[in-house]
C-alpha cells in the first residue's frame, strides 16, 4: 500500500489527540468518585469537596474545572436533569411595539399568525405580515406602528415592508434579549454544566440543566417576567461600615455556638479562605479585562492587593484567629481599595467574591441578626457578569431604597435604548424616556450628581454608571470603556421594561437520576455485549483476517470516543446506540474486502499477496458508495433532528468516517506488516469457507413472487391503519404530557387509565406498560393549550393525586411535555428528512450509475422499507409488551434503515454493473442478461447476509440490553434491517430489471 507513512502518522497523531481529551474525563471522573466516597450520599458535602479543589491544578496545569470543560458530556437522559424548550412570545412584543393598537384587524391578525406557527415553517413576523394581507389587502401597517415611540424608524409614508423589517429587527433583538435575561438566570441553579443556546431563527432556546432536582423551581424561574429597575447606590465609603457591622455581628454569632457548630464553621471558613485567595489570584490575571467603566480595573488590582494584606495578617495572627475575627470580609468578600490599599475606591461597588461563595454572603447578609443590625434602606446586589478566565469572580454593589421604599424608578418608563459613538469616538448608549420617566429621572440624577445609579434587571446589577449632571430632557447617554457586543447588550437590556417579550415554555423533558443511571447501565451492558457478539463472529467466520478486523474494530471505538470528546459533542442514549451500531457497520467493509479476497485467491487462484492487493482494490467502489450514502443520510438525520437524535447523528457520522479510515488503512496496514514476515493470513475456516458457494437462486425470475408478498405486507398495513384510525403518533408529534411512573408493584394499565380521568376532566389518559410489570407510562392532553405559567404545576397536582389514589408508593421517574407549536414543527420535519433522503438518493445512484432506472429502483426499495416498516408497527402496537409510537426516535430508525438498505443495494448494483460490464451488456439478449444479473446477487449473498448478521447481533444486543427508552428505536432498527436486506436484492434490482426491459421495448 502507498503512503504507508504517512497513513501511519496519521493513525498516531489521532490516536494521541482522542488520548489526551479522553483523558480529562477520566480525571473528572475519578474526583467526582473521591467525592462521592467522601460525602457518603450528603450531596451538600460532595459538592463542597469538589468546590474546595475546583481551581486547583489535578492534571499537569490543568485544574478540575478545566478537565470538566474538556470532559465528554453526557447527555440528560443518562445523568438526569431538565431538558427546557422556551418560546418568545412575539405576539406581545408585536402588540407592545404597536402601543397596544386596539384595531379589529390588527389584532386578529395576531391571533391568526400565532394559529398558523403551530404548523408553519415560517417566522412569526412572515406570518403576521401574511395575516394581515389576507385580512386587509389594502391596508397600511404604518398607521398602526407609526406611534411615538418609533417615529425614528416607522414613518406614516412607511411601505408594509419597511414595517414589518423594522418588526423583524425589534423581534430579533426581543430574542437576543431573552436569551441573555435567561442566560443570567439560570447561574441560579447551581447546577454544573447548564447548557442555554438558541435554536436557530425559530424564536425559541434550548435550557438544559444536568441535575436539576426541583423543576417546579425552573419553570416559575425561567418563564417569569423581567423587571427592570433604576437604583439609587451607596458610595463604597459609606457602605464599607455597614459592612464591617456585619462582620462584627456574624463573628459574634459564631462565638456564640456550641462546640460541634464551632468546628463546623471553621471548617467551611478555612475552605472560604483559601477559596478567596484563589478568587484573588484569578482576579490577578484579570487585571486589564474590559468592563463599563475605569473603576472595574482599579478594583481588581485593589482586590489583588487585598489579598496580600490578608497574608499579612495570617503571619500575625493564626489563620484560624482570623477567620473566627472575619467571617464575611476578607475571608469570603474582598472590600474595593485602591492599589496602595489606603483608601476605599469610590462607586457602588463595595467588593469581589468567587460566584461560589456568593450563596454563603447571601445567606449571612440576610440572617435576622445582621438585618437588624443594618439600616432599612440598604441592600446588596450582585452583578450580571463575572470577571476572570471563567467568569468566576463577582462584584457586590450596595443599593439604596427611595423614599417611597423601592427603586427610584422603573424600566417600562425606556422607550429607546441603541449603541452610538460619542464625539470622542467612544463607544455609548443612548437612552430615550417617555414624560412621565423624563420628569422621575430629573429628580434622580439631580440628587445623585457624582454617586452611581444601578441598572438593574431580576435583581442583577448590569451596569452602575456614574451620574454627571441633572438630565432633565429624558436623553442620557451611558458612556465607559464598553466593547461594540457590551453595548449591544446592555441596550438590549434597557429595552426590556418597554419591549416585553415573555418566554413559556412549549416543550420540556424530565429525567429523574434513578432512570439516568439505569440508562448508563443498559446502555454500556448493550455496547460491551454488542462489542463480544461481533469479536466472536468475525474471529469464527473470517479466522486470522477476522481477528484484525476486531483489533481495528478496537481502534475505531476508540477513536468515536475521542473525537466525540473532542468536538465537545454529548452522548446521549440513542448516540450509545449509535456507536453500538457503528460496530457492526464498521465490519461491513472488512467483510467486502474479506469476500473479495476469498474470491481472488478461489476463483481466480491468485496468490494471496496479490489477492489481498486485488481484494482491497475491487472493493473500494463499493465501500466508498455505501459509506457515502449512509453519511448523506447522517446529515440529513442531523439537520432535521432534535436533542438526542442529533446525538445519535453525530455518533453515526464520527463512526462512518473513523470505521471508513480503520477497515481500509489500519487492516492494510497489519495485513501488509504479515505478510512482509512472511506470516500466514487466512481469510476462512474449513467450517466457512463454502457456505455460499453452491447458491444459484433466481431472483429475477421470481421477482413476481417478491412483489405479492410485499404488496401482501403493505396492505396488511393498510387495513390496520384504517382499524386503528390512523398511525399511533408519540407525544412529540401530537403534543401533550407523558409521564413515566414507577409503583412498588403491578397495577392493571385499565385501573390506572380510570383512576385519572376524573382528575383530568373526564378524559382518561393514555397508559401503557413501559417496560417492567410496576412501570407505566401516562399520557395526556389535558392543559396542553394552557400558557400560563402554572399550568404545569396544576396538571402534576392532579397526577399526583390521583397517583396517591390509587397506590401511595410510586415515583415519578421521568416526565416530557411537548406543546402544539413545536409538535407540528417536528412532525413538518421529520417528513422533510424522509422527503429530501430519498430525494438525495435518488440524485446519488443516478449521478453513480448514469442510469435513472438505477435511481428509481432505488428509492423505490427505501419507500418499500418504509411502509412494511409501518405497516408492522401498526399490526403489532398493542400486541407486543413494548410501545410501537411514531416519534422522533422512530424517524430517527427509519432513516438511519434507508441508510443500511441504500448500502445493501449500492453493493448489489456495483455488483451488477462490473459483471455486466465484463460480459459487454450491449451483446446480451434478455435470459443471457438475466443470467448474469442473478449469478451477480448470488455473488453478494456472503457480503450481504454475514453484514447483516453481525448488525442484527448488535441490534438484539440493543432491543435487550440497551433499556426502555430506546425499545422501540432499536425494534424497528431490527425490522429494518431485515426489510432492507430483502429490498436490496428482491426488491431495488427487479424494478430495475422491469424498467430497462420497458424502455428496451
Amino acid at each position: 500500500m502507498k503512503s504507508t507513512g504517512v497513513v501511519k502518522v496519521f493513525a498516531i497523531a489521532l490516536a494521541l489527540v482522542c488520548a489526551y481529551q479522553l483523558i480529562f474525563t477520566w480525571k473528572t471522573n475519578q474526583i467526582e468518585g473521591k467525592a462521592k466516597a467522601y460525602a457518603k450520599g450528603d450531596k451538600a458535602k460532595e459538592r463542597a469537596y469538589i468546590d474546595s479543589i475546583a481551581r486547583e491544578p489535578v492534571l499537569m496545569s490543568f485544574t478540575y474545572l478545566d478537565c470538566k470543560e474538556r470532559e465528554l458530556n453526557l447527555g440528560l437522559d443518562l445523568q438526569g436533569g431538565m431538558n427546557v424548550t422556551l418560546e418568545v412570545s412575539l405576539s406581545d412584543l408585536v402588540l407592545a411595539l404597536s402601543n397596544n393598537n386596539q384595531d379589529p384587524i390588527f389584532n386578529k391578525a395576531l391571533a391568526n399568525a400565532s394559529e398558523k406557527l403551530k404548523t408553519s415553517q415560517k417566522d412569526y413576523v412572515t406570518l403576521f405580515g401574511e395575516a394581515y394581507a389576507e385580512l386587509s389587502p389594502s391596508g397600511k401597517l404604518a398607521t398602526i406602528f407609526a406611534t411615538k415611540e418609533n417615529k425614528d424608524k416607522v414613518s406614516y409614508t412607511s411601505t408594509n415592508a419597511e414595517v414589518l423589517k423594522f418588526i423583524s429587527g425589534e423581534a430579533d433583538q426581543a430574542i437576543d434579549r431573552s436569551f441573555q435575561i435567561l442566560r443570567a438566570r439560570i447561574d441560579k441553579f447551581g447546577v454544573t454544566q447548564p447548557n442555554i443556546q438558541k435554536l436557530g431563527n425559530s424564536g425559541r432556546i434550548l435550557v438544559e440543566l444536568p441535575g436539576v432536582d426541583n423543576p417546579e423551581r425552573v419553570r416559575k424561574l425561567l418563564q417569569g417576567s423581567a423587571r427592570l429597575q433604576f437604583w439609587e447606590t451607596y458610595d463604597n465609603t459609606e457602605a464599607f461600615a455597614y459592612l464591617q457591622t456585619a462582620n462584627t455581628t456574624i463573628a459574634k454569632l459564631n462565638a456564640a455556638k456550641d462546640m460541634d457548630d464551632k468546628k463546623e464553621t471553621a471548617t467551611d471558613a478555612a475552605d472560604s479562605s483559601k477559596s478567596s485567595t484563589e478568587g484573588l489570584e484569578l482576579l490577578q490575571t484579570n487585571k486589564t479585562a474590559s468592563d463599563t467603566s475605569k473603576k472595574s480595573t482599579d478594583l481588581t488590582a485593589a482586590a489583588n492587593d487585598t489579598s496580600k494584606a490578608g497574608k499579612d495578617s495570617t503571619d500575625k495572627k493564626s489563620q484560624e484567629q482570623l477567620i473566627k475575627e472575619n467571617p464575611l470580609l476578607y475571608t469570603l468578600l474582598i472590600p474595593a481599595t485602591n492599589e496602595n490599599r489606603t483608601e476605599l475606591v469610590k462607586g457602588s461597588i463595595v467588593g469581589s467574591a468567587l460566584i461560589k461563595d456568593t450563596a454563603k454572603i447571601n445567606a449571612y447578609l440576610n440572617t435576622p441578626e445582621v438585618l437588624n443590625a443594618l439600616p432599612s434602606t440598604i441592600k446588596f446586589l450582585w452583578e450580571a457578569k463575572g470577571l476572570g478566565k471563567n467568569e468566576e469572580v463577582l462584584r457586590l454593589h450596595a443599593i439604596k431604597f427611595s423614599k417611597t421604599g423601592g427603586a427610584a424608578l422603573e424600566g417600562d418608563v425606556v422607550t429607546d435604548a441603541r449603541k452610538d459613538i460619542s464625539q470622542s469616538g467612544n463607544v455609548e448608549i443612548s437612552m430615550t424616556m417617555n414624560t412621565s420617566g423624563a420628569r422621575q429621572w430629573k429628580k434622580v440624577t439631580g440628587g445623585n450628581i457624582g454617586k452611581c445609579v444601578a441598572i438593574v434587571l431580576d435583581d442583577r446589577v448590569y451596569s452602575a454608571p456614574t451620574v454627571q449632571s441633572e438630565i432633565p430632557n429624558g436623553h442620557s447617554s451611558i458612556s465607559g470603556n464598553f466593547t461594540t457586543k457590551e453595548a449591544d447588550d446592555l441596550a438590549n437590556i434597557l429595552k426590556s421594561g418597554k419591549l416585553p417579550a415573555p418566554t413559556r415554555i412549549v416543550a420540556e423533558a424530565v429525567v429523574g437520576p434513578t432512570l439516568g443511571q439505569e440508562a448508563i447501565s443498559s446502555g454500556f451492558s448493550s455496547f460491551a455485549i454488542a462489542l463480544v457478539l461481533v469479536l466472536v463472529f468475525m474471529g469464527f467466520y473470517y479466522n486470522k483476517a477476522g481477528w484484525v478486523a476486531d483489533i481495528a474494530l478496537f481502534v475505531n471505538v476508540f477513536f468515536v470516543i475521542g473525537v466525540l470528546a473532542s468536538l465537545g459533542a454529548v452522548l446521549t442514549l440513542p448516540g450509545i446506540a449509535g456507536v453500538v451500531l457503528t460496530i457492526g457497520m464498521s465490519v461491513d467493509a472488512n467483510i467486502l474486502i474479506f469476500e473479495r479476497v476469498r474470491e481472488e485467491m478461489g476463483h481466480h487462484g491468485k496468490s494471496l499477496k496479490n489477492a489481498v492487493s486485488e481484494g482491497y482494490a475491487h472493493a473500494m467502489s463499493s465501500i466508498l458508495d455505501s459509506n457515502i450514502t449512509t453519511l448523506l443520510l447522517g446529515i440529513v438525520l442531523y439537520v432535521f433532528g432534535t436533542g438526542p437524535i442529533q446525538g445519535f447523528a453525530t455518533t453515526l457520522i464520527i463512526g462512518i468516517l473513523t470505521s471508513l479510515f480503520c477497515a481500509i488503512f489500519i487492516t492494510r496496514i497489519i495485513f501488509d506488516n504479515m505478510l512482509e514476515k512472511g506470516r500466514d493470513v487466512t481469510f476462512y475456516r474449513k467450517s466457512t469457507q463454502h457456505v455460499y458457494d453452491h447458491f444459484k437462486i433466481d431472483f429475477v425470475g421470481k421477482r413476481k413472487l417478491y412483489y405479492t408478498f410485499s404488496t401482501i405486507i403493505i396492505l396488511i398495513g393498510v387495513v390496520f391503519f384504517v382499524i386503528r384510525g390512523g398511525f399511533n403518533f408519540g407525544v412529540d408529534f401530537k403534543g401533550g404530557r407523558t409521564y413515566v411512573v414507577r409503583f412498588d408493584k403491578t397495577i392493571p394499565t385499565t385501573e390506572v387509565r380510570q383512576e385519572l380521568g376524573p382528575f383530568f376532566d373526564g378524559k382518561e389518559p393514555e397508559v401503557k406498560t413501559y417496560g417492567g410489570s410496576e412501570q407505566v407510562k401516562i399520557t395526556t392532553a389535558y392543559l396542553i393549550q394552557d400558557n400560563s405559567a402554572d399550568a404545569e404545576a396544576k396538571v402534576a397536582a392532579k397526577l399526583n393525586e390521583g397517583l396517591k389514589k390509587i397506590n401511595p408508593k410510586y415515583e415519578i421517574v421521568s416526565s416530557e411535555k411537548v406543546g402544539e407549536t413545536i409538535s407540528g414543527d417536528i412532525k413538518s420535519k421529520a417528513v422533510w428528512a424522509v422527503l429530501v433522503s430519498c430525494f438525495i438518493m435518488f440524485l446519488y445512484i443516478i449521478l453513480r450509475f448514469k442510469k435513472w432506472q438505477y435511481g428509481l429502483g432505488a428509492v423505490v426499495a427505501l419507500l418499500h422499507d418504509v411502509l412494511i416498516v409501518l405497516a408492522i408497527f401498526l399490526a403489532f402496537d398493542g400486541v407486543l409488551p413494548f410501545s410501537l409510537e411514531i416519534d422522533q426516535h422512530f424517524i430517527a430508525a427509519i432513516l438511519t434503515v434507508m441508510g443500511y438498505s441504500m448500502t445493501d443495494t449500492v453493493v448489489v448494483f456495483d455488483r451488477i454493473r462490473e459483471y455486466l460490464t465484463i460480459r459487454n451488456k450491449s451483446d446480451l439478449d434478455t435470459n443471457e442478461r438475466n443470467t448474469v444479473i442473478n449469478y451477480a446477487l448470488n455473488s453478494t449473498l456472503s457480503r450481504t447476509i454475514n453484514t447483516s448478521l453481525t448488525i442484527f447481533f448488535v441490534l438484539v444486543a440493543i432491543f435487550i440490553f440497551g433499556g426502555e427508552t430506546i425499545r422501540g428505536f432499536s425494534f424497528a432498527l431490527l425490522i429494518g434491517i431485515v426489510v432492507g436486506t430483502y429490498s436490496s436484492i428482491c426488491v431495488a434490482t427487479p424494478v430495475v430489471v422491469d424498467l430497462e426491459k420497458k424502455e428496451t421495448k
